[in-house]
């Protein structure tokens, strides 16, 4: 694969919390613009998935290294959105659920996973340009993207996106205790060591919490239009 030299290859790097709309805007804008996508979240979750069936402990630095080299991870665009493939497996479905993004936020603690898979969400980086979804995109891994937004919402909000969007996809969850587990996924990507869930300095923040998800594309097309003129 040619990666293009990144002062031609544009970026809008988005990120936020879960529930606050990333992956939907992601999506509008890519299919608009006719940019490639990078759902950073789906890489996290299939590598932890991967770990998880290899019996790699968070704490297996050697074991969470060599597995990041190989080449078992692997996603494809469909209707309903990203598909996740393991080993040959189609696992979507079975990392897309809070269960899977509780684990995905413990690989995602450990420096070294973070460093590992930085090589490859950077790859991802094409003409005619990429949208990255994610938590440190704007922060860490494009820092250089000449468009950041920080999507935001309230924790109630959030819940109840989440809320539906799991119900719609069949998982059985509730309601309460999806809002403790995201309160407690956000303090922990909030305060981890390496790359922590933050703003970027010039990143355009958006509370989300009374916004449809035409409004915040169309706020981020300005943006675009902007940079571009």
């Amino acid at each position: 694969m040619t990666i293009e030299p990144k002062s031609t290859v544009p970026v809008i790097a988005i990120d936020g919390p879960s529930g606050t709309g990333k992956g939907t805007v992601a999506a509008h804008l890519a299919e608009r613009l006719g940019w490639h996508i990078l759902d950073s979240g789906a890489l996290y979750r299939a590598f932890a998935y991967l770990a998880t069936q290899r019996g790699l402990s968070a704490d297996d630095i050697g074991g969470l290294t060599a597995l990041e080299r190989t080449d078992l991870i692997r996603f494809s665009s469909a209707p309903g959105g990203v598909q996740i493939w393991v080993a040959g497996r189609n696992v979507t479905d079975a990392v897309r659920g809070e269960e899977g993004g509780r684990t995905a936020s413990v690989y995602a603690a450990v420096p070294a996973v973070r460093s590992a898979l930085l090589v490859r969400q950077r790859a991802a980086r094409r003409l005619p340009g990429l949208i990255a979804d994610g938590r440190d995109m704007g922060t860490v891994v494009f820092p250089d993207a000449p468009i950041k937004v920080f999507l935001d919402a309230t924790p109630g909000v959030r819940a109840k996106r989440r809320y539906k969007q799991l119900m719609e996809k069949g998982f059985d969850v509730n309601l309460a205790r999806l809002e403790e587990e995201i309160a407690r996924r956000d303090y922990q990507d909030i305060h981890r060591t390496q790359s922590p869930l933050i703003a970027a300095d010039d990143a355009h923040v958006v509370d989300t919490s009374e916004k449809g998800i035409k409004d915040v594309v169309c706020e981020v097309m300005q943006l675009v239009h902007a940079y571009m003129n």
